[in-house]
């Protein structure tokens, strides 16, 4: 480096007098790439679009393959964009909390080795995207053309959609100022500014146009929950629901928490319930099953991939633990932990929230008691705990004694499961709760345990 620092100054001194060696050395150690658009590609899942959460990067940074980019926030999960390139940064098109469609440039790359394939590569991500947008822009406006009697294809995003058609706007009545004439969120709320202004519109719409407030779009976790809650009205729930003495489970998180806590592991009692779970699942396996709808096959599961529900700062997400069959109570709270970490972050990854099996949820740690919890397709059932309350019960004498009660309730669908399978599968789990010691016995060690007996 130091050589290099010697033989440039001394090229810029002879350069006063021979211009032509300082160009020369100059034009030998630096090469100059093609600067290249970086495309958001196809990151699956019918993920179409994207919040920008967070840069790694900035102008001026060199950056090679599979360095990191940016995090991103589908209504799914968090991903992180990797570079496809070896190069160095010369613009970003979004800022923190920005919006990009698939095929939208993130950034602008000036790439070491003027390659055409890498260029060709970003074209065709660019084509890729926009005939995915095209595709779904065509079917939304079909959905909604007798709505807004749209006569030609406008580029707009799903929430802008939704806003139009709950304000009774016509999009092609909009100014758009997005790029290639797309509506963004900013122009509908000015639409909708400038006609509630105008007294002839005030004196026509209703008195609720002249409440005053502010709308605000789905996104991340919450789009999500909206796609799949609208699919769970299709199903026919039935509720099962039960009480729970948690005495002996509180007694033994109590007993090995603190010692726990030590290792860094927070051990609540989720672990031990979705433990239960997994443990009644093996003698009621049709519980653990994905529904077909549309050939009406039930998929019976050998993963027991069992999801907790989790509120998180951009809303409820259902991550699953994975393969809970061969984990012990232990490391299912060791799990818990980590995705419990990421929630807090809104950065739990896809690979997490794909493929549940099975599913819980736990309303007692924000103090609720009761709930009828609602299934997720193509999950056949889904269960939800209340906070334990201590109350008086009479023990096998006669006597009345303090009692941690906890309430449950199972949502089935009535489509593939019945009431008695799932109160025999609810027993069961209250079974494995109340005596606590049994989730520490293999499954294999007790069964051969009940064949003896």
């Amino acid at each position: 480096m130091a050589l290099f620092c010697r033989l440039l100054t001394a090229a810029r001194t002879a350069n006063r007098s021979h211009g032509s060696i300082y160009r020369f050395l100059s034009t030998s150690v630096v090469r100059f790439g093609k600067v290249v658009p970086f495309r958001l590609s196809d990151i699956g899942e019918g993920i179409r679009d994207v919040t920008i959460k967070e840069w790694f990067v900035k102008p001026g940074d060199r950056v090679s393959q599979f360095d990191k980019i940016c995090e991103v926030q589908s209504d799914k999960a968090s991903v992180t964009i990797t570079s496809r390139y070896d190069g160095l940064i010369k613009a970003l098109h979004f800022n923190v909390d920005d919006v990009a469609l698939t095929g939208d440039a993130l950034l602008d790359i000036e790439i070491e080795d003027d390659s055409k394939d890498a260029a060709k590569d970003s074209e065709g991500i660019k084509e890729e995207g926009k005939d995915q947008i095209d595709r779904s822009d065509k079917r939304e406006i079909d959905e909604t053309e007798s709505q807004d009697n749209i006569v030609q294809k406008i580029l707009t995003t799903p929430a802008v959609r939704r806003i139009a058609m709950e304000n009774n706007v016509k999009l092609k009545d909009v100014m758009a100022t997005g790029k290639n004439g797309r509506v963004l969120k900013e122009d509908i709320l000015n639409h909708l500014q400038k006609i509630s202004a105008t007294p002839k519109v005030r004196a026509e719409v209703s008195p609720e146009a002249n409440v005053t407030g502010t709308t605000e779009g789905l996104k991340g976790y919450s789009k999500h929950m909206w796609k799949t809650m609208t699919r769970s009205l299709s199903i026919p729930h039935f509720v099962y629901s039960d009480e729970c003495n948690v005495n002996r489970v509180i007694q033994c998180r109590k007993e090995v928490k603190d010692s726990l806590k030590d290792s860094g592991v927070s051990l609540t009692l989720m672990p031990f319930f979705v433990k239960a779970a997994s443990r009644a699942l093996e003698h009621y396996p049709r519980l653990n099953a994905w529904l077909n709808e549309e050939d009406r096959t039930l998929r019976i599961l050998d993963n027991h991939n069992i999801g907790v529900a989790m509120d998180t700062p951009k809303g409820l997400v259902v991550p699953n633990i994975k393969n809970v069959q061969n984990l012990s109570v232990l490391a299912i709270a060791r799990e818990l932990n980590r995705l419990q970490e990421l929630g807090k972050k809104s950065s739990i990854p896809l690979g997490d929230l794909v493929d549940t099996t099975f599913s819980l949820s736990n309303i007692g740690v924000i103090g609720g008691t009761y709930t009828k919890p609602v299934i997720v397709p193509p999950q056949v059932i889904i269960g939800a705990f209340g906070r334990a309350q201590k109350v008086p019960r009479f023990d096998d004498e006669g006597n009345v004694i303090p009692v941690h009660i906890m309430s449950v309730s199972w949502s089935a669908d009535h489509r593939v499961l019945d009431g008695v399978t799932v109160a025999k599968f609810s027993n069961l789990w209250k079974h494995y709760v109340e005596n606590p010691v049994q989730l520490l016995i293999s499954a294999d060690d007790e069964k051969s345990s009940l064949g003896s007996a």
